[in-house]
């Protein structure tokens, strides 16, 4: 089967079943026109003023086929849950991940264990998938290396790559094969050597040309935080529920604070842009890191899948 899902969860699980694991995001916004999904959800009565992700998930799941979708109902937003509420209604087969409130393994345990259980999935099942995924992993940690440390891979680069390991491209073998292709060619690439080394934190831009734009201004993003997060480099050495408790994005902000300063030490980073989606209730968190993080902070917010707009621009080159 393929499931549909709103936002990374143990992937592990889901193929130990024998299923093909479908971020919906990544669907929503690679294809060639992903306002189309947008127009289509707000046909079917959702408000201009919902994030344009759900509108574009819910776009995707009228027009593909998706057998199943998981919703993450703890750890995402309130906007998820009215979105499986929706679904549901509409007549998918809806199920609810829910993150435990604080990342406590005791806890994450029995989420494992109860979505293994809806699957039929075993624990031996679950052990060998992750082993598979740790390979996968372990590359990616390396092509992040590259990036910060050797200055060998773009930071658009290392965000498609790292970004898509919520669902490994929906085929992790064919995923792996040209991530090790992409990691020889890379380790012979020239250094980059920017002007400035910056740090992308926040929910994955909507902006289609961001990356480009920072690369004519002189500045690389070698720390992009919850692309990293759905990578998980630090899989290999975990179980799978204290894998799932260092993944920072479903828990407070705080979390994500402590993952993002040390980046900005290790990485030697000269300051960070912080994206916010509207109408997202990150928006607030900007307040957090603007207290606690000691770079300057560009706060950039957009609504719709577009390319960066004049205004925007402005404040990037200043």
């Amino acid at each position: 089967m393929r499931i549909g899902i709103t936002s990374t969860i143990p992937g592990e699980i889901i193929f130990a079943a024998g299923n093909i694991l479908c971020d919906l995001n990544n669907i929503f916004i690679t294809s060639p026109d992903p306002g189309h999904f947008i127009e289509i959800a707000e046909s079917r009565g959702f408000p201009r003023t919902t994030c344009a992700w759900i509108k574009g998930i819910y776009g995707v799941l009228q027009e593909k086929k998706i057998d199943t979708v998981i919703v993450v109902s703890g750890g995402d937003c309130s906007n998820s849950i009215a979105l499986g509420e929706v679904l549901d209604d509409d007549g998918l087969h809806v199920i609810a991940f829910s993150y435990p409130a604080q990342p406590d393994p005791a806890q994450m345990t029995i989420a494992l264990n109860r979505l293994a259980a809806e699957f039929g999935v075993s624990a031996s099942a679950t052990a060998t998938s992750k082993m598979r995924f740790d390979e996968i992993r372990r590359n990616l940690a390396e092509l992040d290396r590259l990036t910060w440390r050797e200055n060998r891979v773009s930071g658009q680069d290392n965000f498609s790559w790292l970004v898509s390991a919520s669902d490994f491209n929906q085929d992790p073998e064919s995923y792996q094969r040209e991530l090790k292709t992409f990691l020889r060619q890379a380790a012979t690439a020239p250094p980059r050597r920017p002007a400035l080394r910056l740090g992308l934190i926040g929910v994955p831009p909507i902006l289609t040309n961001l990356f480009a734009i920072l690369e004519e201004l002189d500045a690389e993003v070698v720390f992009n935080e919850i692309p990293r997060q759905f990578a998980m480099p630090w899989a290999p050495e975990s179980s799978l529920a204290e894998q799932y408790c260092r993944y920072t994005y479903p828990y407070a902000a705080h979390f994500r604070l402590k993952d993002i300063m040390r980046a900005c030490e290790e990485r030697q980073l000269d300051g960070l842009i912080h994206y916010t989606q509207s109408f997202c209730f990150r928006q607030i968190e900007d307040i957090i890191f603007r207290r606690g993080l000691p770079l300057p902070i560009l706060t950039l917010e957009a609504d719709q899948p577009e390319t960066i707009d004049g205004r925007t621009l402005t404040r990037l080159e200043t």
